[in-house]
């Protein structure tokens, strides 16, 4: 995949990135760690949040009509629904309840398989089309920056 820094996919696989690093620092936390676990949780939470707002407005719909892969999208939709239960669960607990560390890693799973399947499945597909994925990106970018700053509704 021959891919730009500022493109959409670039920008997609970056924020892969850095939500990995942080369900690896919160896997790496004690359980006496619980200030530093809900504060990482909390970020996880909202980063994906921000990430599947942008993909679900702006990313999905250029790609849906790109690649004609009903299928793929549908399911990455409801990849994104799950994982938008999930995390409304966790940011509604402590790291002290029953399940809370269960629930980030089935988190964790869930993100991972679904990041699998965007980066080895639906972005080669993109990038074999003639989206203009700089544009995109930009617009993404944008848009992320606007839920960053909106607080994503926190």
């Amino acid at each position: 995949m021959n891919t730009k820094s500022n493109d959409a996919i670039s920008l997609l696989v970056k924020d892969h990135k850095d939500v990995k690093a942080m369900f690896e620092l919160f896997e790496g936390l004690t359980d006496r760690s619980k200030a530093s676990k809900k504060k990482i949780a909390d970020q996880i939470c909202h980063a994906l949040t921000v990430h599947a707002q942008v993909e679900k407005e702006i990313f999905y719909p250029a790609v849906r009509n790109a690649i004609k892969d009903e299928d793929m999208m549908d399911e990455a939709l409801v990849e994104h629904a799950s994982a938008k239960e999930l995390i409304a669960q966790i940011l509604d607990m402590d790291p002290g309840d029953e399940l809370y560390d269960a629930k980030v890693k089935v988190l964790s799973e869930q993100i991972e398989h679904h990041v699998r399947e965007e980066e080895e499945e639906m972005f080669p597909k993109v990038c074999k089309t003639n989206l203009d994925l700089v544009a995109l990106g930009e617009e993404m970018a944008a848009r992320k920056e606007q839920e960053e700053t909106a607080g994503a509704g926190h």
